[in-house]
């Protein structure tokens, strides 16, 4: 354990955020020394971010709470280039209006994690559509191109992964990395931003960034990335057989969301504790010394904690009420997801993809054949099966032991 002078580098070091820095002993004595804005950049590809961005978000909120400034750069110009990053294939182009809609749905969680104003310490939200659609093209290749070099593009693992694969990259995307270091030259030119954060596949693009600025002003700049975060299984973290967990509501009930976090592998619970509540140190460290079934409790903490921070207190208490109803048998939860199926009613196979039970329908039925899945406790094996709920009437439908939703007419 490094032995680092700044409130900031320590709480990040304690509880497991930090991967790669650029220079940590620079960093370190700014951040003792004064308040260091830091940003992070968040393309808007989606009405919401999920759980693989959760991270990113809560260091940021490390960040204010060590009094520093935190800076959320959505991606309003880079989205409509799309990230090469970890991508087989291109990114769907996303209309102006959709861009500028998700935008506005994904605040909802960051006005939840941070404190934003106009104070030194306040976290402020900006949109790099505002100074890349200002550039000219030529004008920004006079300007900028010119401190990029083709070799060093070509070696960066976004562009020489899918080149060996033989997937295409069209010149679009190949300049995003471009227009990324050109966000914290920017940011540090006209707002005094000293450090980008990110994970650890934007090393590449935060070093440029960084360079960029010194050979532009002569900024004295600073990267940090997390590790990549992956389950105790080696699964990358948020993705489910239901497929993304979302952060906000409208994607993601937050009963299925609390679930999530209620369902984590035993030898996942600390280090989610740690990357992802408030709970001080030494209680954390207490909860995942627990052992057999009292593990379990360590894990409703966690459900509660993480859906409080990001949903609101109050979904966290009724996801719990309606995870001890469903469990105990005594009730059907009122938070649980549901679904109507019309006069006509619904098959199963359907059913279970449209209710999110299933990603799709040959998962349904595979889950069918397995005999995973249950109405009102009664196993269901034929994909046809018509689910018609008399008028009033409302059925538990189950996969598993732990997942479930409501049927109605």
């Amino acid at each position: 354990m490094t032995n680092y002078e700044s409130d900031l580098l320590r709480v990040l070091e304690q509880r497991g955020y930090i991967h790669q820095m650029t220079d940590a002993a620079g960093l370190d004595t700014l951040a003792a020394k004064q308040i260091v804005p830091g940003y992070i950049g968040f393309d808007a590809t989606a009405p919401s971010l999920h759980i693989g961005s959760l991270v990113q978000i809560i260091m940021l909120r490390r960040l204010q709470q060590a009094g520093h400034k935190p800076v959320v750069v959505m991606g309003g110009g880079t989205t409509r280039i799309g990230d090469p990053t970890g991508r087989d294939e291109s990114r769907k182009m996303l209309t102006d209006a959709t861009i500028e809609a998700n935008i506005a749905s994904i605040r909802a969680v960051f006005d939840k994690l941070l404190t934003f104003g106009d104070g030194p310490t306040d976290a402020i939200m900006v949109n790099n559509h505002d100074w890349l659609g200002q550039l000219g093209y030529i004008e920004l290749l006079q300007e900028v191109g010119t401190h990029f070099t083709i070799n060093r593009m070509l070696s960066f693992d976004s562009v020489r992964l899918r080149l060996e694969r033989e997937q295409p990259m069209t010149f679009l995307e190949f300049n995003y990395m471009i227009l990324q270091g050109y966000d914290f030259r920017h940011l540090s030119h006209t707002m005094g931003v000293r450090l980008q954060m990110g994970g650890s596949d934007q090393w590449g693009n935060i070093v440029n960034g960084m360079e960029l600025g010194r050979r532009m002003d002569g900024a004295d700049l600073f990267g940090l990335t997390t590790p990549l975060l992956t389950t105790a299984d080696g699964a990358k973290m948020g993705k489910t057989a239901a497929g993304a967990v979302w952060l906000n509501e409208d994607q993601l009930p937050a009963y299925d969301f609390w679930q999530y976090w209620r369902n984590v592998d035993d030898r996942d619970v600390g280090k989610f504790l740690r990357l992802f509540t408030d709970l001080p140190l030494d209680e954390i460290a207490r909860l995942e010394a627990l052992e057999g079934a009292e593990i379990n409790a360590a894990k409703v903490v966690l459900a509660n904690e993480v859906t409080g921070l990001v949903r609101g207190k109050d979904a966290a208490i009724r996801a719990e009420e309606t995870a001890r109803e469903t469990f105990a048998g005594s009730g059907a939860g009122e938070d649980l997801p549901t679904l109507a199926t019309g006069a006509e009613g619904m098959r199963i196979a359907a059913l279970l993809t449209d209710i999110g039970l299933t990603a799709s329908n040959g998962e349904a039925k595979r889950k069918l054949a397995e005999g995973a899945v249950k109405l009102e406790g009664e196993t269901i094996t034929d994909p046809a099966h018509l689910v018609l709920p008399d008028e009033g009437q409302t059925l538990r439908l189950s996969l598993g032991k732990k997942r479930h939703a409501l049927v109605q007419r």
